[in-house]
């Protein structure tokens, strides 16, 4: 499913009326229609229920006054509360409000100060709330009086109905600046829109539902829209399933560069990962003083070990051993437990320079290239980088505040600035390629946030781009089904105890369970 920005969903709406000659106001009935359908729901019917409905000046508070019409006809008891001077309200809204005064019902304008005491009383006997204040195409900090009203409505208690975005929540971006409402439910329109899926928007807006309101699917499906939810459907598309006649060589060799003394357990996460994944043959690289307990411990995987540093790490002499390994691969996955040890960071930049073939790199692997990210650009292969906020702000030299306070746009931005895959970790993972296509991943819960977890998803990710899935396909398949695994994990151990190892045995069974869907 495509994600728009509120510019998009203008567009649109415009090319709705414009090519297919719908009404706009005919979307505003849909819309109003399906925000009650909603209030139905939540209320297991309306009938002698009070309805509270802050409405603002724009199409979001007609798409309000469209709801109070059919919700007064089913015998609910309707208050709407306009925080504009209805003088200002124009076009379609306006028709609605018109409307509504016609059939002889009272709108309370609360502009003011002095009617705030009045709003905290229609809180008191209401059952649920409408927001229908400010739309998608809200940008900064709400109003003085707004914001008292948003606070009034989250401190009361009752259920909250947002229509298309919360009131605050911008909606290319999930920021508020300011006050927010903290919806139950929010109906959204169409498609989802980026601040409904990264925070904090996300968790303010509450249950998403996304309803048709007869815009033409094939102006929603439009290229142009770049930005995209990972869905199941998608992820099968993307990942290879095994044939009856294939053999080990068929789903690609991943080489894993990680490791360093005292940090052992990263580098078998990562490939024993790649192997879960479904990569042929994985071949873990190590230095030499780690090699007997990773070799003990991975049975499954081929264990090499290369020279070392005194400190135990990673050696420059280890680039013509590394470099014949290379040769044999398909995929290099470099960086996890190797250490920022000088001489290692400068090994790790060699190797992204010799290597011919595609690049996951992780941890240690970003580490090296900080104040150095000309040579990612400059580096002539497909590479997918997969820093957390904390990586991606070292590389990016700004602060992972900067980072966070819009997530799409950051990953986008360097994306194409590095002209590489850009996995941005965290609650909702991002993946951005240099072409400006993204997804918004979905899946995973607060346990992942374990160390290891990150590991994982590089191995997967690697194992995937073995078998010959494209980077920012395999990238994206790799953050949802890391995600799925661990929802499974949680909701069988937990979050507070989950670790990175329970991600990983859940893996198989996630991947089984969307074949089986696929058959």
């Amino acid at each position: 499913m495509k994600v728009a920005t509120a510019r998009e969903m203008r567009e649109i709406d415009q090319r709705a009326m414009a090519e297919f000659k719908i009404p706009g106001i005919v979307l505003m009935e849909n819309a109003g229609i399906s925000v009650v359908q909603a209030v139905q729901e939540k209320l297991s019917g309306v009938q002698g229920k009070t309805v509270t409905i802050f409405a603002g000046k724009g199409n979001n508070g007609g798409d309000g006054l469209v709801a109070a019409r059919h919700l007064f006809n089913m015998g609910a008891d309707v208050k709407v509360l306009l925080l504009e001077d209805p003088g200002k309200i124009t076009g379609d809204a306006a028709v609605n409000l018109e409307i509504w005064r016609r059939m002889g019902q009272k709108v309370y304008t609360v502009t003011q100060k002095d009617d705030f005491n009045a709003v905290r009383l229609f809180l008191v006997r209401t059952d649920i709330v409408i927001d229908a204040i400010y739309g998608t195409g809200f940008r900064g900090t709400v109003m003085d009086y707004a914001g008292r009203i948003i606070e009034a409505v989250n401190a009361s208690g009752k259920p909250v109905i947002a229509v298309d975005i919360p009131s605050g929540v911008e909606a290319d971006s999930g920021r508020a600046g300011g006050p927010c409402i903290r919806a139950s439910l929010t109906v959204t329109f169409g498609l989802p829109k980026v601040g409904h899926l990264l925070e904090p928007g996300a968790e303010c807006t509450g249950e998403l539902r996304v309803v048709d309101i007869s815009l033409p699917g094939s102006v929603l499906a439009d290229d142009r829209i770049k930005c995209n939810l990972v869905e199941e459907s998608m992820v099968r598309g993307w990942v290879p399933f095994r044939h009856s006649s294939s053999h080990k060589g068929d789903y690609g060799r991943v080489l894993v560069i990680g490791g360093s003394r005292g940090m052992a357990g990263a580098a078998c996460l990562t490939a024993g990962a790649a192997a879960r994944a479904g990569a042929g043959l994985v071949t873990l690289a190590v230095p030499e003083g780690i090699y007997c307990p990773v070799a003990s411990k991975m049975t499954e995987v081929m264990v090499t070990p290369v020279p070392q540093t005194s400190a135990g790490t990673l050696s420059k002499e280890a680039l013509p051993v590394i470099r014949g390994m290379l040769e044999r691969s398909d995929v290099l996955a470099l960086g996890p437990g190797l250490s920022t040890n000088p001489e290692t960071v400068e090994a790790v930049r060699r190797i992204v320079d010799l290597s011919h073939i595609p690049i996951v790199l992780d941890a240690d692997g970003l580490n090296a290239f900080v104040d150095h990210t000309d040579l990612i650009k400059k580096a002539g292969k497909p590479l997918v980088l997969t820093p957390h906020p904390g990586e991606m702000a070292r590389l990016a030299g700004i602060s992972a505040a900067a980072v966070q306070n819009d997530r799409l746009h950051a990953a986008r931005s360097w994306s194409s600035a590095w002209g590489a895959v850009l996995v941005l970790k965290g609650h909702r993972t991002i993946v951005a390629a240099p072409d400006g296509t993204a997804y918004i991943n979905t899946t995973g819960n607060p346990g992942m946030a374990t160390g290891g977890s990150g590991d994982v998803l590089t191995g997967i990710i690697a194992g995937f781009m073995a078998q010959g899935v494209e980077a920012a396909g395999a990238a994206a398949a790799g953050v949802y089904l890391h995600g799925m695994a661990g929802d499974t994990a949680a909701r069988e151990k937990g979050m507070m105890g989950l670790v990175a190892g329970d991600i990983l045995d859940a893996l198989p069974g996630v991947a089984r369970l969307i074949e089986s869907r696929e058959n």
